[in-house]
């Protein structure tokens, strides 16, 4: 694509909108048949804003989903790959909203930060003076005195409220112009009323005035706005500061041997890249010359260098160390480890838990209620007492009272939060739903293979076994991604076999098998590699097979993940049920079973056992925790109710799970658990909050026993109550070296929160 197209692509909607074809580049395959395509929205601001696009661009022809993401402003829309894409920028231009293929291009400073700081500066100061203004007032000004200080009220107030309100202004103005209402309409109402008639009162020589009222709303709901602001800033930079440790391009090689310096977003897969010392790897790769030790903590957390040699797999980000490597790139950029990580992050505010669902809903018919109680209010009191300007104040004073702000932080505010304090620990959340389906678990089941056990393992006696068996099981296993097969293929790499093997395919949940010289070989598990599942030996891991008669038997050590023996106790001690479904000999399984001490276990289940075993405890009514790792344990992963993986598993194994923790330490279970608890009890609280102060503040303002000022106070600091009471999310404790005190830590912390 030349510059110009480029441009054209992260155009705003408009005169410049992309086409068809240029939506399709910019889009990525993804299971199901869809494609899906990541749209910023810059002009996103608020819950009523997610809702109007996801419902607008979900009636679209042809598309299957569209997310809104309030954190990052974007829209994350899925289409049906066979059909033409749906016009998405148009209808995002129909609803007022710009948006671009692209994010704008990076400027130095946040443009929305300093605009709102800005806004609360001037407000602040306004409010402040007109403030002690009022005082002069209340304090038993004469008429004269009194008029004066008004005029100086509103000669201060009038301007600040046109500069700073224009963050709900037009947010407001832009929402009603398309027969829309949001959260910003009610309090913009609010506000010019108090002005006016507090202007009204001015002209008049009326004894009250109330553009402190004006004012200090402002400047209050600006505090929240701010604070909501920063939080979701910290959330998204947290991840987009990892991705930007990625390069800007690479060294590339071409057939001839000449060497160009092209940009990261035109590496294709195939291409040869040159990596020196000191250099981040540019995209996901595999190592194809040389030999180095790489820095991977950006990718798994874990700082001590890991060696590279020809083959071995390097993802986006990693840092080369001590060698010149050359790398031939597996990814483009924006399908790299890194890019995925950074749409993992984005996705957790996309996702409509139960509790998001009740705070859309709620937040949906708040504004018309608002309105409506606040117009019966002012029919009510006119009514009564015939006294139109005291009708008016009441109704303003419900109106702003009742502003449905802090019910619309109640709910995003903690997961914003969460999403920040999980990546602290190393995990990413594919979806915000996940963290209420966590709070639900009573149960957890783990896998053996690449979760408890690192999957490190290592071949036994690679002596023992005939060179021609273990060049034939290498040449076999270096196309599985499966611990066993990768210690093979470790173990006979250097040794040569005579077998040209065709059509080499992995069966999920038992081994590799392909046929050379008219037989089948087999490498996998004894009952499957064998004719009639015979075994030559009890304690055989893994067995090579030629037309289902043994060639050779193989045996592994393993060792267990950090912190796995810490976090079974935690979690025991705290009441969950666990237990071990593996697909390694029962043998094995009870091995490691014994060690982490967990009671229940079963080994040589196929993918199917594990869905059905998972079933069976859905069916007794449990919630069930799946942590696992490798191809075999997607279909387990998916179906349970809600799964962890770490960052090491396989490709599909990483798209099934809701949770993906990068750090080595198994620690990652019991934290998420704790941190999707205390969110829980967060967002109740905010809810309770947020029912209280309404229930409380509604019927004293509909009584006319509050003034738009203190409407204004009251209404503002139940905003910034439901933000604090956010921040309260802490992290828990971790894993520490001592393993009785890491037991009583993490068993307090999942208790405290129980």
């Amino acid at each position: 694509m030349s510059s110009g197209d480029r441009h054209a692509a992260s155009s705003p909607t408009g005169s410049g909108a992309p086409s068809g074809d240029e939506l399709l580049l910019a889009s990525r395959p993804v299971p199901g048949g869809l494609r899906q395509v990541e749209l910023a929205v810059p002009d996103i601001h608020c819950g009523g804003c997610v809702r109007r696009i996801e419902l607008a661009l979900g009636r679209l022809d042809g598309v299957e989903q569209a997310r809104v993401n309030l954190s990052t402003k974007r829209a994350a829309v899925r289409w049906r790959a066979d059909r033409s894409p749906p016009p998405l920028m148009e209808t995002l231009r129909e609803l007022g909203f710009a948006a671009h293929l692209s994010e704008p291009a990076e400027t130095a400073k946040d443009v929305t930060l300093w605009r709102l700081i800005r806004a609360l500066a001037v407000a602040g100061f306004a409010s402040s003076n007109v403030m002690l203004l009022s005082m002069s007032v209340w304090s038993g000004a004469d008429p004269a005195a009194r008029d004066m200080f008004h005029w100086l009220s509103a000669a201060v107030a009038l301007p600040a409220v046109a500069y700073s309100g224009r963050v709900f202004f037009a947010s407001a103005w832009g929402a009603l112009k398309r027969g829309r209402a949001n959260m910003d309409v009610p309090i913009s109402i609010g506000v010019l009323l108090t002005v006016a008639m507090s202007l009204y009162d001015t002209v008049n020589h009326g004894p009250h005035a109330y553009f402190d009222a004006a004012t200090s709303l402002l400047f209050f709901l600006l505090i929240g706005r701010t604070l909501d602001h920063v939080m979701r800033e910290k959330a998204r930079n947290a991840v987009e500061g990892l991705a930007r440790l990625a390069p800007r391009g690479a060294l590339v090689v071409d057939a001839t041997g000449a060497r160009r310096y092209l940009a990261v977003d035109l590496i294709e897969p195939g291409m040869r890249l040159l990596v020196a010392a000191g250099e981040r790897i540019a995209v996901d790769g595999h190592v194809a010359h040389g030999r180095s030790d790489l820095d991977c903590s950006v990718v798994s957390g874990e700082s001590a260098p890991q060696p590279a040699a020809p083959g071995t797999a390097v993802q986006a980000g990693m840092l080369n160390l001590t060698g010149p490597l050359t790398v031939v790139a597996t990814a483009r950029a924006k399908d790299s480890f890194m890019a995925e990580m950074v749409r993992l992050m984005e996705a957790v505010e996309a996702g409509r838990s139960g509790y998001r669902r009740i705070a859309d809903r709620a937040a949906q018919v708040y504004a018309p209620a608002v309105h409506a109680a606040a117009f019966l209010s002012f029919v009510g009191w006119l009514a009564a007492t015939g006294d139109v300007h005291r009708a008016v104040t009441i109704a303003v004073a419900v109106l702003i009272v009742t502003c449905p702000c802090a019910l619309g932080l109640a709910v995003p505010m903690v997961q914003v939060i969460a999403a920040r304090r999980l990546f602290e620990n190393g995990i990413m959340v594919k979806d915000g739903g996940a963290l209420e389906r966590l709070n639900a678990v009573d149960s957890v089941v783990f896998d053996k293979t690449g979760t408890l056990t690192l999957g490190d393992v290592r071949l036994r006696d690679a002596a023992a076994i005939g060179p021609d068996a273990l060049a034939a099981a290498a040449a076999l296993a270096a196309a599985s991604r499966h611990p066993y097969a990768r210690a093979i293929e470790t173990a006979g790499r250097h040794v040569r076999t005579p077998l040209a093997f065709r059509e080499i395919a992995e069966r999920p949940g038992l081994g590799m098998e392909a046929e050379a010289g008219g037989a089948v070989y087999r490498l996998g598990r004894p009952c499957w590699a064998l004719e009639g599942g015979a075994t030559p030996s009890d304690d055989a891991d893994v067995i090579l097979s030629k037309d289902g008669r043994p060639l050779a038997a193989f045996r592994f050590d393993d060792r267990l993940r950090s912190g796995a023996r810490e976090t079974v106790a935690a979690l025991s001690s705290a009441g969950f049920d666990l237990t071990i479904l593996s697909g390694d000999r029962p043998e094995a399984v009870r091995r490691i079973a014994a060690e982490v001490g967990i009671a229940r276990f079963e080994g040589g289940l196929t993918p199917a056992g594990k869905t059905e075993r998972l079933a069976a405890l859905a069916a007794e009514g449990r919630k069930t925790l799946m942590i696992g790792d490798g191809l075999n344990d997607a279909p387990a992963l998916a179906s349970a109710h809600v799964s962890m993986a770490p960052a090491t598993a396989a490709d599909v194994g990483r798209n099934a799970a809701d949770f993906v923790f990068l750090r080595e330490s198994l620690e990652a279970a019991p934290a998420a658990i704790a941190i999707a608890r205390r969110s829980a009890v967060l967002i109740r609280q905010n809810f309770g909050l947020a029912a209280v102060y309404n229930a409380i503040a509604a019927p004293v303002a509909i009584a006319g026993l509050v003034t738009p000022l203190v409407a204004a106070i009251a209404m503002s600091l139940s905003s910034i109550v439901v933000v604090a009471n956010a921040l309260r999310l802490k992290n828990p404790a971790s894993v520490r070296d001592d393993a009785a005190g890491a037991r009583a830590g993490l068993t307090a912390r999942l208790k405290a929160v129980s």
